[in-house]
This record gives structure tokens, C-alpha cells and sequence, in this order.
């Protein structure tokens, strides 16, 4: 019961810190917040995420890039450009190592407007400070786990960012239904989002980037919506009113023509 807690834990709290952080806020800017609570949720993603820390100015620079260029050969994680999951992800992988040390030219353009806290980002990129965390999990693991199968879920506590990242791009974009004809292959995978917090309404959220809450028709459920829409009724950060889209690249608007 410990271990199960604890991985339902972990799986959360990493997603959350994840679309809430990195998505909503670094990425998109839908909300604002003082200096001190961006330094707290920056320290939360970190602790979340653990061995799998995904720095939050890459994370903002590749999904704006995945706006700009979904499902084409220049977006950095469609799934129809890669024969399986574990392959678009490590594909993910080169171009998030190349867009973190400043070698991606294509990533340049959207730079701007990023969380930034240089300690933190230079710590939890740090290779030995990953395999703290995962010795972390080894260690608690040991200490509680019942029986040897639960062993089995410490991979997913290692790779849990890029699990959730894996899930929403590869369903997201292949399996599910359509409100909106975005000119790609966004797709809304569950009604009620339980398993990554509203990240798999991808074709609401292509249509309506800066749309807090993902979920559009009444039926559909994106559970991080109440918490945020939380925060912000208790001050913690202030809704954005934003309207627009990240437009397409001219040369793709042609070609969609």
C-alpha cells in the first residue's frame, strides 16, 4: 500500500508541476506570478521530478516549437515522424539536449519569457544529481516494497517527465476525436482526463493555445483546470485574458492552403 501511495504520488505531483509549470505557465504564459511563488513552483518541479527534471526553458522553447511546426517534419516530437513512441522520444531527447546548450538554431526564434533560476537548472542537469534521486527511489523502495513485482515500477519513477511527455505526443496526436480541423493531428484522447491532468484535449488546446482550461465542451473534464482556477481565487497567481493563436510558419500555411 506504501509503494502503490507513494507511485500515485509521485505520478501526480510530477504531472502537475508539469502542465501547471512548464506547460500553462512557462511555455504559454497564461497566468502570471511574483517573483516568489515562480521560485516556489520552480523548486516544486524540481523535487517532483526528481531524476527526470525537465528544464523549464527547453521544455517552453520545444512545445512552442511543437506549436509552430505540429506534425511536420520540424515539430520536435510528432508522432508521425517516428515508427513508435520510444523513438519519437529519443529523438525529443537529442533536440531538448541541443535546444539546452544553445545548439538548436530553429529553437532561437522563440526564445524570451522563460522561468529562469541558473542553480537549479545546473543542478538538476547535473548527471550524478539524476542518479541521487533514482538511488532516492531505490532506497525507499527498499524499505517498503512488499513484494519483488513493485520493483518493476522504479523505471517509470526514473523516466516519469518524459513518460508523461510520451503519453500525451504519441495519443494525443494519433488516437481519439476532433472538435476543431487544426491542420494537423492533434486529438482529444479521454473525456475526463485523469491519467496527465487535461494534457490529452491536444486538439482543443492546438486550437485554443492560451485557453487555461483544456476541456471545451461540457462532457469534458480537465482536472487541473479547478486547481488552478484555485490559485487564482486565492491569489497565488492572476489569470491571463489572452487571446490569438502561435501561428504556423508562412511557408506551412501555404502548403495546408
Amino acid at each position: 500500500m506504501i509503494i502503490l501511495a507513494f507511485f500515485v504520488g509521485h505520478w501526480y505531483l510530477s504531472l502537475f508541476t508539469q502542465t501547471f509549470f512548464l506547460h500553462r505557465y512557462g511555455a504559454h504564459k497564461m497566468f502570471t506570478m511574483n517573483a516568489f511563488w515562480e521560485k516556489f513552483f520552480f523548486g516544486l518541479t524540481y523535487v517532483a521530478q526528481g531524476s527526470s527534471f525537465l528544464s523549464p526553458r527547453a521544455y517552453a522553447l520545444l512545445h512552442r516549437m511543437h506549436h509552430a511546426f505540429s506534425d511536420t517534419d520540424r515539430d520536435p516530437h510528432s508522432p508521425h515522424f517516428s515508427s513508435n513512441a520510444f523513438t519519437m522520444m529519443w529523438k525529443t531527447k537529442i533536440i531538448y539536449r541541443d535546444v539546452l546548450d544553445n545548439n538548436y538554431e530553429l529553437a532561437k526564434r522563440f526564445e524570451g519569457d522563460t522561468p529562469d533560476w541558473p542553480l537549479i537548472e545546473k543542478i538538476g542537469d547535473y548527471r550524478w544529481a539524476r542518479v541521487a534521486w533514482g538511488g532516492l527511489y531505490v532506497l525507499f523502495y527498499y524499505q517498503f516494497a512488499t513484494a519483488w513485482w513493485q520493483y518493476l515500477l522504479l523505471p517509470m519513477h526514473f523516466l516519469m517527465g518524459p513518460i508523461h511527455g510520451a503519453i500525451v505526443n504519441w495519443s494525443g496526436h494519433k488516437y481519439g476525436y476532433q472538435n476543431f480541423d487544426n491542420r494537423d493531428k492533434s486529438r482529444n484522447s479521454l473525456f475526463f482526463d485523469f491519467l496527465t491532468g487535461g494534457e490529452l484535449f491536444q486538439n482543443n488546446h492546438h486550437k485554443l493555445p492560451n485557453r487555461v482550461n483544456f476541456g471545451v465542451k461540457w462532457w469534458e473534464i480537465d482536472p487541473s483546470y479547478p486547481i488552478i482556477w484555485t490559485l487564482n481565487k486565492v491569489g497565488i497567481i492572476k489569470l491571463r485574458k489572452l487571446k490569438g493563436d502561435l501561428q504556423p510558419e508562412p511557408e506551412r500555411e501555404l502548403q495546408a492552403a
